[in-house]
């Protein structure tokens, strides 16, 4: 069933001091309120992150009858054009602009990648890099691996050792995720949604969106969405107050069990 957001005036206020939206307080103006951001002020704050120094910031023009008049497919229009259509009073293209505004340079060689991919098979048809680079924009999660065991437990799908066991290491900083896709964001304005991402997942470094960024450019990630592995993030220690529970690891569908044969790649590291 396809998701449906809810309206703006509806949207619980307390999703916004909850995970994953918490984290991006400082876009509060555009996020919350009973009033939508108009598309020129979205524009406006793309247009401070260019003057800033990202190089890589399109603009967002809001898409009308007369932008999309050139006929370009989306991802071509921003490769030629530097636009992102941008809807007006619509979620998913909001939040998908908030992620513009953050990772930059991961969206930029989204971009890139996707349309080398339609120059190869065409816009109507989709390579299993496509499927990847899609899955990962609007699900994907970056998550950061310090402790190798905990690698070990999710190859298992062993959620209860990885979530409940393994409790603390969400604390104290052992694994560390970034939400990246936009839908994902969507989604958790409903309180009480299993949100499931679609993981990527790195040794801990520095300038990470800059070095993840420039690994999907240069092709040595997402070229197929079996690279990405499910991460129940409703399991994590504060993001659904049913895990409070122990039995929340036993008894809730996102928590799904391995698929005979299924493996993930190993720790990415970064250069």
């Amino acid at each position: 069933m396809r998701f449906v957001a809810p309206v703006r005036e509806a949207v619980d206020p307390l999703v916004f001091s909850r995970p994953p939206l918490d984290a991006w307080s400082e876009y509060s103006a555009l996020l919350q309120g009973p009033v939508w951001p108009a598309v020129a002020q979205i524009a406006s704050a793309g247009a401070n992150a260019q003057s800033a120094g990202d190089a890589a910031m399109p603009q967002f023009a809001e898409q009308t009858p007369a932008l999309l008049r050139d006929g370009l497919h989306y991802e071509s229009r921003i490769a030629e054009r530097g636009q992102v259509a941008t809807r007006a009073e619509n979620w998913h293209d909001l939040l998908n602009a908030l992620i513009w505004l953050r990772y930059p340079a991961i969206k930029s060689a989204l971009n890139t990648r996707q349309v080398a991919e339609i120059a190869v098979v065409g816009a109507k048809r989709r390579s299993r890099a496509q499927y990847a680079l899609t899955h990962f924009d609007e699900a994907g999660v970056i998550v950061q691996v310090d402790d190798p065991a905990l690698l070990g437990l999710w190859d298992a799908h062993d959620w209860h050792g990885l979530f409940w066991r393994e409790r603390e290491a969400w604390r104290d900083g052992r694994i560390r995720i970034d939400v990246f896709g936009h839908a994902l964001l969507e989604h958790s304005l409903k309180p009480g949604t299993l949100l499931v991402g679609k993981a990527l997942v790195v040794a801990p470094c520095t300038n990470m969106p800059q070095r993840l960024g420039a690994a999907i450019r240069a092709g040595a990630l997402l070229n197929d969405p079996l690279e990405l592995r499910p991460l129940p993030l409703s399991g994590i220690v504060g993001w659904h107050d049913g895990n409070a529970d122990e039995e929340f690891y036993a008894a809730s569908p996102c928590f799904r069990s391995r698929r005979a044969g299924r493996s993930y790649p190993s720790l990415t590291v970064l250069h």
